[in-house]
C-alpha cells in the first residue's frame, strides 16, 4: 500500500488543504507563508478559466468582501504555524508506523486495524473524510480478515464510515453501511444481548430518518414500500424481544415508540391516498355476452351473440374495502402500540415522573390521531 500521498510538502496540499472549519483561522498564516515560498511554480493552462483578481490601491467596495484574507497578530501566525508542523509531524508518524507494521507483519497483519482507524480518525478530525473513508475501508479489509465476516470488531468501524460518508452526503453509501452494520450485529449477539437491541434501535432510527426526510430521494411509492417494511422489521423485532430475551418492558420503549411513529406516516399516507389508487379485490373487468337479432343472407331474423369485457361493477367498492383494509391494518397497530406503551406507564417502577409525563404525551398523540384516522374510516363508507 504506497501512503505516499499523505505528506503534506506539496503545493496543492498547501492550497487546498482540508482543514476543519475550526481550524481554518489558525492555518491561514502559515498556510499563507508555505504557498508565497512556491508561488514561482504556478501555471496557468491556455484554456484555463481560473479568473484571476487584482485589487487596485485605492479602490475598495462599499462592503468588504466575505473572501478577504483575515489579517492575523504575529501571535496566531506562530500559533499556526507551529500546529501546522505539528499536524505534518503526526501524519509522518501515523505513515510511518503503517509502512513499518506492513513490512514487518505483512499487509494484512490485526495490528493495521488500530493502525488505520487510527490514521483515519485523525483526518476525521483534519474533515479530511475522503483520506478517513479510504483508510476506515482499508481498518475494515483487514478485522474482516483476520476476525471473519460476522465480528464484533468490525462494528466500531463501521459506524465511522457511517459517520464519514455522512460529511460528504454519500446517503446510498450510509444506507448500505446501516443494512451491513445490522446484519453484523444480528449475527454476533444473541436476542438477549442489550447490544442486539441497541441494533434494532440504531437501524430502525436511520431507517425512520430515510422515511421522512427523503433523504435517498425516492418515489412515493418506494417510500411506502420502505416505511411498510420497516413496520414489518419492528414488528418482527419486538416479537422477538418479548419472547425470546430477558429485557423489562420499559427497555423496549424506544423500539415501540419508533414502530408507532412508523405505523401513524402509514395510517396517514393510506388515509390522504385516492381509493382508486388502490388494488382492487375482485377482477377489474369482468365478461358479458350481448346478443342482438339480425337478418342473415336469407332475409331471416336470427339472433348473435358476442362476449365483451366490461368493468366489474363491483371493482370500485372493492377498492374502497382495499383501503378500509389497509388503513385498519396501522391503526389496529396504533392501537397495539398505546397498549403496550400504557402497561409500562402503569406497571413500571423505574420510570422516573418525567418519563411518565413523556409517556402520557406520547399516548395522547397516538390516541387523538386513532380516533381522525378513525373518522375519516366512517366518512369514507357513510356510517
Amino acid at each position: 500500500m504506497n501512503l505516499s500521498y499523505l505528506k503534506t510538502d506539496n503545493l496543492s496540499h498547501c492550497m487546498g488543504y482540508p482543514f476543519g472549519t475550526s481550524l481554518r483561522l489558525l492555518f491561514m498564516g502559515v498556510i499563507a507563508f508555505f504557498c508565497s515560498l512556491s508561488a514561482a511554480q504556478i501555471e496557468l493552462e491556455p484554456d484555463s478559466d481560473v479568473e484571476i483578481v487584482i485589487d487596485l490601491p485605492g479602490v475598495s467596495d462599499e462592503e468588504p468582501s466575505l473572501t478577504d484574507p483575515v489579517e492575523l497578530t504575529e501571535e496566531e501566525k506562530a500559533a499556526a504555524r507551529a500546529r501546522s508542523i505539528e499536524i505534518s509531524r503526526q501524519l509522518s508518524l501515523r505513515t510511518e508506523a503503517i509502512e513499518n507494521l506492513q513490512s514487518d507483519r505483512g499487509i494484512y497483519s490485526p495490528e493495521l486495524q488500530e493502525a488505520y482507524s487510527d490514521l483515519a480518525g485523525f483526518y476525521l478530525e483534519l474533515e479530511d473524510h475522503e483520506s478517513a473513508i479510504k483508510l476506515y475501508n482499508d481498518a475494515l479489509q483487514v478485522a474482516r480478515i483476520n476476525t471473519g465476516l460476522h465480528s464484533e470488531e468490525q462494528l466500531p468501524i463501521i459506524q465511522a464510515l457511517e459517520l464519514s460518508q455522512s460529511k460528504i452526503n454519500a446517503w446510498d453509501e450510509v444506507d448500505r453501511l446501516h443494512q451491513l452494520e445490522y446484519f453484523v450485529a444480528s449475527r454476533t449477539f444473541a436476542i438477549d444481548d442489550p447490544s442486539y437491541r441497541q441494533a434494532v434501535e440504531d437501524y430502525g432510527r436511520w431507517k425512520l430518518r430515510v422515511v421522512k426526510e427523503n433523504i435517498l430521494d425516492q418515489s412515493s411509492r418506494e417510500l411506502l414500500n420502505a416505511a411498510t417494511d420497516l413496520s414489518n422489521f419492528y414488528g418482527l423485532a419486538l416479537n422477538k424481544l418479548e419472547s425470546q430475551s430477558n429485557a423489562q418492558p420499559e427497555e423496549l420503549l424506544n423500539i415501540i415508540s419508533g414502530k408507532s411513529e412508523t405505523d401513524l406516516a402509514l395510517a396517514r399516507s393510506v388515509a390522504s391516498t385516492p381509493s382508486s389508487a388502490f388494488a382492487g379485490t375482485v377482477s377489474q373487468y369482468v365478461t358479458e355476452s350481448r346478443c342482438q337479432n339480425r337478418q342473415n343472407a336469407q332475409g331471416q331474423l336470427v339472433r348473435q351473440c358476442v362476449n365483451v369485457q366490461v368493468e366489474n361493477p363491483r371493482y370500485r367498492q372493492s377498492q374502497r374495502d382495499a383501503k378500509n383494509i389497509a388503513l385498519r391494518r396501522y391503526t389496529r397497530q396504533i392501537e397495539i402500540s398505546v397498549e403496550r406503551l400504557q402497561y409500562i406507564r402503569d406497571t413500571s417502577s423505574s420510570l422516573t415522573e418525567a418519563d411518565k409525563l413523556n409517556l402520557d404525551s406520547q399516548i395522547a398523540t397516538l390516541e387523538t390521531e386513532a380516533i381522525q384516522l378513525e373518522r375519516s374510516e366512517r366518512r369514507l363508507f357513510g356510517f
